[in-house]
């Protein structure tokens, strides 16, 4: 992660899960394409504060989350340690697996895990698209097909840029909250693929803001579906949301679906 990235990310630690809270949509999804979760071996990349991995392991998944921000992996170690207190507490600590969270790199996958190690690789949250080149997306994708099982699901979520690129879309919904007000505004540069992604987050107990701009690969669906088949994924399907409705038109998620078969 580029530095700008990794001081952005860290200066937002403490808000992240109120930002961008947990969605019991997302682990139903999942549990809709993995199947039942007990003893199954899941990779969580960019697992950020660990909400969604937390999860994954209360059904009974074996999970890694990896992140390249350590203070977003403080959160998330600090949560699940919480979680284990509270189990404890209540006299049910070996009821479900912990989850592990470590600072990993997505372009890394073929050297810190084994091939065929996973069941599951999630990648949620726009994460993919920090990586600045097709050729590095490609090369994330390679590494996932690697270390899934033969029948394995990729998971991923990014946005919907054939739609913002269309419009095009230069502000993202406002987030709202008691604590914090974050904006997110994009930039387009004349020529390229990459868009300036101008963020904005007001602290509102400090009355201190903090501002961020990095460039995002805009990538868009026909090239993703590109990359995937030629890492050697099938059955690739496209949704407009975690609840799989059709893709396609005026909306911002991208949710995709595919194999290793």
């Amino acid at each position: 992660m580029k530095d700008n990235q990794n001081e952005f990310y860290s200066s937002i630690s403490k808000y992240y899960a109120e930002i961008f809270p947990f969605q019991p949509v997302q682990l139903q999804f999942v549990k809709s394409r993995a199947g039942e979760l007990a003893g199954k071996q899941v990779l969580d990349i960019g697992c950020a504060t660990g909400e969604l991995a937390i999860q994954l392991a209360k059904n009974g998944a074996f999970v890694t989350g990896i992140d390249l921000n350590e203070d977003l992996l403080e959160q998330a170690i600090g949560c699940c340690d919480f979680q284990i207190a509270v189990n404890f507490y209540r006299g049910s600590e070996t009821a479900s697996p912990n989850p592990k969270f470590q600072k990993g790199n997505m372009l890394e996958l073929n050297t810190d895990f084994h091939p065929g190690q996973f069941d599951a690789v999630l990648c949620f949250g726009n994460t993919l698209v920090h990586l600045q080149s097709p050729a590095l997306v490609q090369q994330m994708l390679d590494g996932v097909f690697s270390v899934l099982k033969p029948g394995g699901y990729f998971l991923l979520q990014i946005l919907n840029y054939d739609y913002i690129l269309s419009e095009p879309v230069t502000e993202l919904p406002l987030i709202d909250t008691e604590s914090i007000r974050f904006t997110r505004k994009y930039r387009f540069p004349n020529s390229g693929s990459l868009i300036q992604f101008q963020t904005e987050l007001l602290i509102k107990s400090e009355n201190k803001t903090v501002k961020n701009e990095t460039p995002l690969l805009a990538l868009q669906s026909h090239h993703l579906t590109e990359m995937l088949q030629i890492a050697g994924f099938s059955e690739i399907e496209l949704f407009s949301n975690f609840k799989q409705e059709p893709f396609g038109g005026k909306h911002l998620p991208l949710v995709v679906s595919c194999s290793k078969t």
